[in-house]
């Protein structure tokens, strides 16, 4: 433990309940690497708060001692957003222990929730009342109401519900200097200057701790319907999902994917079998949803557009979930991608986006210039079509060392794939965020005018560079020294 924070230990011992300082290195211990096993840290301390009062305290102590805060959630980040920094200098804050739903209005379609609160929890909560909470993704169990407003999540319903910003209707986060920003009421209309909430959402810890968010709730699913169809290519099935818009405002889910994908899915999850019988080159899942039982249900309207879209020729098969327990085995063969690919071997992966009508042809021909600039690699994508985002892999060639690629050829893959991103007008972070993964890269390709901006906020809230060091913007070069 630094001497800066020892003494933070000590001015904080008096404080804080006994189970709000960790030190025990074992209970630290998993709370040190990235989900991917990329980004390794180090930490001698961790606080556990279960009050804003003690996250206030914390931050006050941390820039007394000028002592790095690392804010942690349930250490989902795909980029390392959450991983101290290796030299141990850094304190953690775990915000679990945070984890209550203060309140939930159903009238209203507004949950109060605090930062530590787990995403399914949360949903599970707003269903009791016959409310939901529209966002969704593989890590519903473990990641917490703080880390996707910090990140700005996606997931899987953006098509219909935007990102996190969009449910976002209000935030409490506490500044450095411990004082509270209490913005969760939620008005509808507020001209006080900046938009404080919207620029702490997305800003991966780096600004201020955020405790609470109000979030906006939607009516609860009375049903829905699930969809697998096979399709030629991406421009196919960016077609069929503009036919299905413009018949109907009920499809939430428009996910693609390669049939080498849906293959590594398929070998990943044992007792699981592709949902169409035909060899088909991609592959799009669909689902509808309707808030009542009135009208036509989700699975009669997706047979009729899907069927006028098979007679037009638009798509090659298709197949509707039978039942919930059909409909749920799709989505497990959807939420396993990330995990099937990652067990095929060492691979660049890249969360992108690049305007919509532009995606198919993206697909393809980035696809292609990887492979041939990359001898022996394989790159491909999948996910939010009709978001304009995918997740853009890259796989080494067979028998690569995964250490050697990992620290040879993965930064100038990466480096490539980035620099096709740009060229098509798009983002090197669709969803996943900066981190300490692509800081570098933002950095390289970003204007000088956004890097001003982004480095003269981050001086503003936190001159010093205390709060989660190292990741999305660096003061470095702006002559702040952590």
């Amino acid at each position: 433990m630094t001497p800066e924070q020892t003494q933070m230990l000590d001015a904080l011992a008096p404080q804080l309940e006994r189970k709000s300082i960790v030190t025990d290195a074992a209970d630290i211990a998993p709370w040190l690497n990235d989900w991917r096993g990329r980004f390794h840290g180090a930490a001698p301390l961790m606080f556990a708060p279960s009050s804003v009062a003690e996250v206030s305290a914390i931050a006050q102590a941390a820039l007394a001692f000028r002592v790095p805060l690392v804010p942690q959630g349930g250490n989902t980040s795909m980029v390392g957003g959450a991983t101290p920094p290796a030299d141990g200098r850094a304190a953690l804050l775990s915000l679990r222990r945070l984890n209550r739903i203060r309140s939930i209005d159903a009238e209203a379609g507004l949950a109060v929730v605090e930062a530590g609160a787990i995403l399914a929890d949360l949903d599970d909560a707003a269903q009791a009342v016959g409310q939901r909470f529209p966002l969704t993704l593989g890590a519903r169990g473990s990641a917490t109401i703080g880390g996707l407003v910090s990140t700005n999540a996606g997931g899987t319903q953006v098509l219909r519900f935007g990102t996190m910003r969009g449910l976002v209707a209000g935030v409490e986060a506490v500044l450095l200097d411990g004082s509270v920003h209490d913005g969760l009421s939620a008005l509808k209309k507020d001209n006080r200057g900046y938009d404080i909430d919207q620029l702490l959402v997305g800003s991966e810890g780096t600004l201020a701790i955020v405790t609470a968010a109000t979030l906006r709730l939607v009516p609860a699913v009375a049903a829905r319907a699930v969809a697998w169809v096979g399709v030629s290519g991406p421009d196919s099935a960016l077609r069929l999902l503009r036919r299905l818009q413009a018949a109907t405002d009920r499809v939430e889910s428009f996910e693609i994917l390669p049939r080498e994908t849906l293959a590594a899915a398929v070998a990943h999850l044992p007792g699981t079998r592709a949902p169409l019988d035909g060899d088909h080159a991609w592959h799009v899942l669909i689902e509808a949803t309707a808030p009542s039982m009135d009208g036509e249900t989700p699975a009669a309207l997706l047979e009729r557009l899907l069927g006028a879209a098979l007679e037009a020729g638009q798509v090659e098969d298709a197949v509707i979930a039978a039942s919930e327990a059909q409909a749920a085995a799709f989505w497990r063969i959807r939420d396993s991608l990330s995990a099937a690919e990652r067990a095929l071997g060492p691979a660049t992966q890249h969360d992108i986006s690049v305007p919509v009508e532009t995606m198919p042809r993206f697909m393809i021909d980035a696809a292609r210039a990887c492979e041939v600039r990359f001898p022996g690699t394989h790159a491909s994508g999948f996910g939010h079509l009709g978001d304009g985002n995918v997740h853009f892999h890259v796989r080494a060639p067979q028998g690569t060392d995964p250490a050697r690629w990992y620290a040879e050829d993965a930064p100038v893959v990466t480096r490539f794939v980035d620099d096709l991103v740009v060229a098509a007008g798009g983002s090197i972070s669709a969803e996943h965020g900066i981190g300490q993964m692509k800081i570098g890269e933002l950095e390289r390709l970003s204007s000088p005018a956004r890097l001003t901006i982004l480095r003269a906020v981050k001086t503003a809230f936190d001159p010093h560079g205390l709060l989660n060091p190292g990741k999305l913007v660096t003061l470095a070069r702006a002559g702040v020294t952590p």
